[in-house]
């Protein structure tokens, strides 16, 4: 789980994109811009947007740990350019 200091910078969401069935597979590329916990293992990464899940060899799982999947769990807020 991400840790923060100041909560001002954090605006709870209810999203869809933080659900089970947005998780990717390693070397699939990220939809979104964030942070990326293992569903697994709970191992996290900071992924950019359009860019590729770490591959399969990244980290191992024991075989009850379940298959390497990312699910967001914090998302980078895309500013508008005026």
């Amino acid at each position: 789980m991400p840790y923060y200091k100041q909560s001002e910078f954090f605006i709870s969401d209810v999203s869809a994109a933080f659900d089970d069935t947005h998780s990717i597979s390693p070397g699939s590329l990220a939809p979104f811009a964030g942070i990326y916990r293992c569903t697994g293992c709970g191992h996290e990464i900071a992924i950019a947007k359009g860019h590729a899940a770490p591959p399969q060899n990244h980290h191992q799982h024991m075989i009850l740990q379940g298959p390497i999947l990312w699910q967001l769990v914090a998302a980078a807020i895309e500013k508008k350019r005026p």
